[in-house]
């Protein structure tokens, strides 16, 4: 175990709190007008997936738990969860999809991601930042809109709605944030 300043923790980062693990969900450091800044933190227990919020000053310090990361390959998902493979070993591990979250809609067969293993049980995964998908239904190009000011729906091929530029239509690949699904660019085919 590593103390390190609570400032320092970032999503996906495993802290161990009065002998228990904790994954990082979300962080925030909030620097008030007056008064002591602080780091506000919502995690979830890996033991039975309690999320709780704690807030630290900036400065205390927190026991970073030891954490194996490594990359896998996402295989397929059945009843049993979302199942992936050490492209290295052929190791295959079943992560739970509570544990996915929202993220489970970006999941494209053969993605890398990263795998965080504590004695070799997966507790955190870190999904690329971006994922190029489809669109699959949004509403017809009307003449004369530009692409500069508004936006408009679309339905991509995972399901996820999204605002895209006016003359993009159905049939386009777009690259989109797997964070909040937000539009980032077309696809460079």
């Amino acid at each position: 175990m590593v103390k390190v300043a609570a400032s320092s923790l970032r999503k996906g980062s495993v802290v161990d709190i009065d002998g228990r693990l904790y994954v990082v969900l979300s962080m925030e450091n909030i620097h008030p007008g007056k008064g002591t800044p602080v780091t506000q933190l919502d995690m979830r227990r890996i033991a039975d997936g309690v999320k709780v919020s704690e807030r630290y000053r900036t400065t205390e310090q927190v026991e970073r738990a030891f954490v194996d990361e490594r990359e896998f390959t996402f295989l397929y998902q059945d009843g049993e969860g979302f199942h992936f493979m050490n492209p290295e070993t052929y190791d295959q591990v079943a992560v739970q999809p509570d544990m996915i979250g929202d993220g489970a809609a970006y999941l494209q067969d053969g993605m890398a991601v990263t795998l965080s293993l504590h004695n070799e049980i997966p507790i955190a995964i870190e999904l690329p930042t971006r994922a190029t998908l489809e669109i699959v239904d949004t509403e017809p190009v009307v003449k004369g809109q530009t692409a500069s000011g508004s936006y408009k729906p679309a339905t991509l091929a995972n399901g996820v709605r999204t605002m895209v530029p006016p003359y993009l239509t159905a049939g386009t690949k777009v690259v989109v944030m797997t964070a909040d699904g937000s539009y980032v660019e077309r696809a460079k085919d």
